[in-house]
């Protein structure tokens, strides 16, 4: 009887399960979309209930299309978008409040609280991380200050939190009745509570955010048996063994497991991780400092991190805001009716810019309008953006490490967007390269699941699954290349110092 593995992406958007095989090859496949609400300008929440419903729902559509039963998947994997953060009560299973998701900013005023004492770099020597609104943090003490209640319930110790491979896990291995409340390292690292060195929870940036230890799961592991699912599900008695964020799950899923290693994944956002070995890299130019991944006992590998708000999410916004067309894949055909951008150039700082930037004062600009200008140039402007904001994201990782690049490899739904990639190795100046296989991020989660309980042997096992399938080399001569992104620069500062207190 063939086995496989199984993978929860549990993503911004929505919620797949995925069954590969031996050969890291998609067999099924079961995806579902979960509502975005948007309460006020910056807030942007789900409901963890209809995601922990969509979750059950996948994993019998990737079942049933794949024609297997649970005694034929050896390990389920979770993978997940990052801070978005979940609090619930532990006793009813209920959430206290919707899920924050990691793109929402209402806690910018708990954010300038924090950095009263030290400024927003005040714990980054032990997180790696600026106190900033993106991560878990703040939105626990936003929900624990502004839920009626909340404070008490967590105080008593009947609130749990966890980003949302943590909710997906809990509820999988039984919920209240006994379910497994842990995380893994990557997801851990991007609370703003967890000591890269010691890979546990610091109790001194515990109190100064005023959150109960109580509440917090337990660090594992990114490849280990964490429980088995419960009685009553599809994949009742499989072990969960393998969760790592969404990024880190891509650059496992990319077998970047070398120092030096760089992925790009390219999604609602855009994120660019940097293998930096076992040494924890703090950086001097505006990326974050993360765990890469951990093999059960193996010392954690670590990298930097350049995160993108805004990329797949502002094709969304020309096709739903603006009505620009009516499906994504469309905006490269817009692109591909002019030459060039015409002079026009898009800052997608919806949420402020993150890296290199960290400006939450930032928004959205279109900038370099001229009569000329039609909608197929700002199709064109929208595309070229992304690869933008990775050139300011690689050249801070380049000169972290003193490694410049010499290949990037990419992932995610954009990658689809040849026009996109060939701008993307233009702009950079080096090869950009995409696998065969582009789910990398539910392969990561795969792979570490299937490691854990013997499916793949070991990391060289998995390096040999990996498969180029295009390559796209710069066409664009330097005095060009250095043209477009002077003016990308010039946009960029356009976009600065737009927040005043009274203009949100």
């Amino acid at each position: 009887m063939e086995k496989y593995v199984i993978a929860i992406d549990q993503g911004t958007t929505s919620t797949r399960a995925i069954v590969f095989d031996k050969q890291g090859s998609i067999i099924s496949t079961g995806q579902l979309e979960h509502e975005q609400f948007f309460p006020h300008a910056g807030w942007v929440e789900h409901d963890p209930m209809e995601i922990w419903g969509n979750t059950r729902e996948v994993i019998g559509q990737a079942l049933s299309r794949a024609n297997i039963t649970r005694h034929q998947i050896e390990a389920v994997g979770i993978t997940n978008q990052r801070e978005t953060t979940v609090v619930w009560n532990k006793h009813t299973g209920k959430p206290v409040y919707n899920a924050i998701v990691w793109q929402d900013t209402r806690t910018q005023s708990i954010v300038d609280r924090l950095a009263e004492v030290g400024g927003v770099e005040r714990f980054r020597d032990r997180v790696g991380l600026p106190i900033n609104t993106y991560f878990a943090g703040t939105k626990i003490v936003w929900i624990l200050e502004n839920v009626e209640g909340a404070r008490e319930q967590a105080e008593a110790g009947d609130l749990l939190f966890g980003t949302t491979d943590t909710w997906v896990l809990w509820n999988l291995t039984g919920g209240v009745n006994g379910g497994v409340h842990a995380t893994d390292v990557t997801n851990a690292s991007r609370t703003l509570f967890m000591d890269l060195k010691t890979l546990d929870w610091d109790d001194e940036i515990l109190e100064a955010f005023g959150v109960p230890r109580s509440m917090l799961p337990e660090i594992k592991s990114s490849s280990e048996v964490y429980g088995t699912v419960e009685g009553h599900s599809l994949l009742r008695e499989v072990p969960v063994a393998g969760i790592l964020g969404d990024q880190q799950a891509a650059t496992f899923g990319q077998a970047a497991f070398e120092k030096g290693a760089a992925k790009n994944t390219y999604g609602t956002g855009s994120f660019l991780i940097y293998n930096t070995g076992e040494d924890i890299v703090m950086s001097e130019n505006g990326l974050l400092t993360t765990v890469c991944y951990q093999i059960g006992d193996s010392k954690p590998v670590y990298a930097l991190e350049g995160s993108i708000a805004v990329t797949g999410s502002l094709v969304q916004w020309l096709r739903d805001n603006l009505s620009m067309f009516s499906s994504a894949p469309e905006v490269e055909e817009l692109a591909l009716k002019v030459d060039d951008n015409g002079g026009c150039y898009i800052v997608p700082a919806f949420s402020g810019l993150y890296a290199p930037y960290w400006r939450p004062d930032a928004r959205g600009a279109i900038v370099g309008l001229t009569r000329f200008v039609n909608k197929h140039h700002i199709a064109r402007a929208a595309l070229e953006s992304t690869a933008y904001q990775t050139r300011d994201v690689l050249e801070a990782s380049d000169a972290d490490s003193g490694l410049p690049l010499t290949e990037l490899r990419v992932d995610g739904g954009m990658t689809a967007n040849d026009t996109l990639m060939q701008f993307q190795a233009d702009i950079l100046g080096v090869d950009v390269v995409r696998p065969k296989v582009t789910e990398t991020t539910a392969l990561g989660a795969a792979y570490a699941a299937g490691l854990a309980v013997g499916y793949w042997k070991n990391l060289d096992e998995v390096r040999q699954n990996w498969q180029e399938d295009q390559r796209w080399s710069p066409s664009l001569d330097d005095e060009e290349r250095g043209r477009l992104y002077r003016n990308w620069k010039k946009a960029v500062s356009k976009t600065l110092d737009w927040v005043d207190d009274d203009v949100k």
